[in-house]
């Protein structure tokens, strides 16, 4: 167990009023930091105010890109109790990742003790109207001060904190998605699995220029034979053909194996809906629009939890999808994942950590 020392902050913040958060504008009171040193691991637990982070211009974060993050929430249930949503999940892909990027993996249970002892510390900071959340950012970053092409023998593990407003402040709508043949995203052997900032680095400009042409994320395909699905942006993306529930399978290691994804699937089987993980080509989706079996597309993540698609454009070429409206199974996840996590209803699946 972990011996945290909290020093806690001499002038507090004003708290943002809960329709004004936006995503990722403001933070709580406290930081969690923890060092590492190569021969010592892991050391020197703390809480302490949130402000700025000192680092040499040499650490090698900033040269080599060796650095890993994760995201999560904490949601406010009606009796003003806090609770996580599958915490181990996201532990564990960090650590998954971790060893992708040669970085010292953190124990599962000093994570969460980690996460949770924030979370209690700053449990005011938890907003309380619906679809509101307190959205938990732990991360990992090379802080070795040497210039050379080698992992690092010194890390600093930090978690923050920053309550969110509801995704879908106008309800929940149906996206416009430009599918991208310029550029690649990852390819088979890559980063594309693990949560680290350089895949996200990479879809910037497709992502950007999506934007300028009125869409709201990017389809990426592989980078190999550039005509197979990974993920949409920062979500993984699922489609109903012909009453089948079909997603892009983490076989190839090109696509990061969301939380939010694997929660769908799990919850899919037990409702009896057939799923299959698999490769998807760009030209079965245009063939299953073509003769009317696909049904209807989703997107899944952290944020948004459920995004409905309502459209992808591919080179001029439009895949509407059930006039523009969300469907039925996309629904359905959404009101039973969503109520499971703000505690509105039984978790049958025992996915729910509570906060003391």
């Amino acid at each position: 167990m972990l011996d945290i020392r909290i020093e806690k902050a001499a002038v507090k913040k004003s708290k943002p009023a809960d329709d004004s958060l936006g995503f990722g504008r403001h933070f709580t009171d406290h930081m969690f930091i923890m060092d590492y040193d190569a021969g010592q691991g892991w050391h020197d637990a703390r809480i302490v105010p949130y402000g700025p982070i000192s680092l040499d211009p040499s650490a090698m974060v900033f040269h080599y890109a060796q650095e890993l993050f994760e995201g999560l929430k904490a949601y406010r249930r009606s009796d003003d109790g806090i609770q996580l949503f599958r915490p181990d999940k996201n532990i564990a892909r960090m650590n998954s990742t971790c060893r992708r990027m040669c970085v010292p993996e953190v124990p599962a249970e000093d994570a969460l003790q980690a996460i949770k002892t924030l979370v209690d510390i700053e449990r005011d900071w938890v907003p309380h109207s619906q679809g509101t959340s307190l959205y938990i950012r732990p991360f990992i970053f090379a802080t070795e001060p040497q210039l050379g092409v080698h992992p690092s023998k010194k890390y600093s593990f930090v978690i923050i904190l920053s309550p969110v407003g509801s995704y879908y402040a106008g309800g929940l709508a149906p996206v416009k998605i430009r599918v991208e043949r310029k550029y690649v995203r990852c390819v088979k052997g890559g980063t594309g699995e693990a949560k680290v900032g350089g895949n996200y680095a990479a879809s910037l400009l497709g992502q950007q220029e999506a934007e300028e042409n009125g869409y709201a994320q990017v389809l990426w395909l592989d980078g190999i034979e550039r005509k197979y699905i990974d993920e949409v942006g920062a979500m993984n993306v699922f489609f109903v053909i012909d009453g089948k529930v079909v997603t892009p399978s983490l076989a190839d290691g090109n696509i990061l194996p969301g939380v939010t994804r694997a929660s769908c699937i799990e919850l899919l089987k037990k409702w009896g809906y057939t799923v299959e993980e698999r490769k998807v080509s760009i030209d079965e989706i245009r063939e299953a629009y073509e003769n009317g079996t696909l049904n209807e597309s989703f997107g899944t993540g952290t944020a948004a939890v459920i995004s409905p698609v309502g459209e992808y454009n591919d080179e001029g070429y439009s895949i509407r999808i059930n006039d523009g409206k969300i469907g039925p199974i996309s629904q359905k996840l959404y009101d039973n994942l969503t109520a499971m996590q703000w505690g509105k209803a039984a978790d049958e699946m025992g996915w729910i950590v509570p906060v003391e």
